[in-house]
């Protein structure tokens, strides 16, 4: 079986120097040749690139040392080994060729043994680290494909969690699908908010993201007399509807795979969301009467989304509110429903969640200016 061979690039001005060099390694390096330092420049450039480079200290113009320091200066050159062949053979003359970047100094005249074996030993280190390159560059394949392989099962689990929930309130359509980029624009807008800033980074903003559609799931223990019942719910019915935050962090505890370790799971930011998101800021919430920053950052985003889609969505027990009215009455809930953080960011996106609302809009009745006293039937 043939293999390739190494190549070497010799630069010395002296034809004769070229001649016995290459004479040497013939038999078992693949060679070329550079007259000056240019000339070798200009070669490495064209490519391909040489394994290892034997290179003269003293040549005209440009020596060996300029030489060497502009190999290396470049990235797509710096890993080439550079091994100095010079008749200068005082420690200073080593010294000084190390410090331009060579990994080894040959004083002339040469041994035609000890250049092999020094050529040899650092044509071995260059298929050592060329070999361990290539290792850590399919750990890296290999790890960012088990990552996915993560990311995507922790996609597939959130949607099936979530279409769970839709089974169970059909009328509400797209509202996940609006709610979670409600969600993302709001955390975008705060992620530069001194007191949000080193919470909202890219990854959790995107595992928000991902949780919002959970924020109902507990919805799948409700009675479907009282989570379809088209009107006012009763006093009972009500505290029967406010179990549903209960439920869905239960339901969400029971998909992790450890329970216990809250700091670490996927689902932790879900599971704040879907208990925690009928929470006012004032403390007259449910279902623990959280108040201010007691209630996780997460489920006051989603608090502030999810009022804003019921409102100008289609209920069984209302007609969509208009836009602009949706806005009014989420305003008036500043320090008394909503986080005053989150509320400004609103007041600036608020044009954003309506391009949203209109990308992923239901097919529902016209809009209308209806008495907001149906707030109070999901706030």
């Amino acid at each position: 079986m043939s293999t390739t061979k190494n190549h070497i690039l010799v630069v010395d001005d002296e034809p004769i120097n070229l001649k016995v060099l290459s004479n040497i390694l013939r038999d078992l390096y693949s060679i070329s040749v550079a007259k000056d330092g240019p000339h070798a420049l200009a070669r490495v450039a064209a490519g391909p690139k040489p394994d290892l480079i034997l290179l003269d200290v003293m040549m005209p113009d440009m020596d060996g040392l300029e030489v060497c320091q502009r190999l290396k200066q470049e990235e797509s050159t710096a890993h080439i080994p550079v091994i100095f062949v010079t008749a200068l053979g005082q420690p200073h003359n080593e010294t000084q060729g190390f410090e331009a970047g060579a990994v080894d100094y040959i004083t002339k005249p040469i041994s035609p043994s000890v250049v092999l074996a020094r050529i040899r030993t650092h044509i071995a280190l260059v298929q050592t680290q060329r070999a361990l390159r290539d290792h850590n560059l399919e750990l890296e394949r290999l790890v960012a494909q088990r990552t996915q392989e993560v990311v995507s099962t922790q996609d597939v689990t959130i949607r099936a969690m979530a279409s769970l929930a839709e089974t169970r309130d059909n009328e509400t359509g797209n509202h996940v699908k609006r709610t979670q980029h409600y969600v993302r624009v709001l955390a975008e807008r705060l992620r530069n908010h001194p007191s949000h800033a080193s919470v909202l980074d890219d990854r959790t903003i995107g595992l928000l993201f991902k949780s919002a559609p959970l924020h109902d799931i507990g919805k799948v223990g409700i009675p479907d007399a009282i989570l379809l019942k088209p009107g006012k719910l009763t006093d009972a019915e009500f505290d029967i509807m406010k179990k549903h935050p209960d439920l869905g962090r239960n339901a969400i505890l029971a998909a992790e795979e450890s329970p216990d370790d809250h700091n670490i799971s996927f689902l932790r930011l879900a599971r704040e969301i879907a208990h925690s998101h009928h929470e006012k800021w004032d403390g007259s919430g449910y279902p623990l009467g959280l108040s201010g920053t007691e209630i996780p950052l997460a489920a006051r985003l989603m608090a502030l989304a999810d009022v804003y889609d019921a409102l100008i969505s289609r209920r069984v027990y209302k007609p969509p509110f208009p836009h602009e009215k949706a806005v009014e009455i989420i305003m008036e809930g500043r320090g008394r429903h909503f986080d005053p953080d989150i509320l400004d960011a609103f007041a600036l996106e608020k044009d954003a969640f309506k391009t949203i609302a209109d990308s992923f809009s239901d097919a529902q009745a016209p809009e209308t200016d209806a008495s907001s006293d149906a707030y109070e039937k999901f706030s």
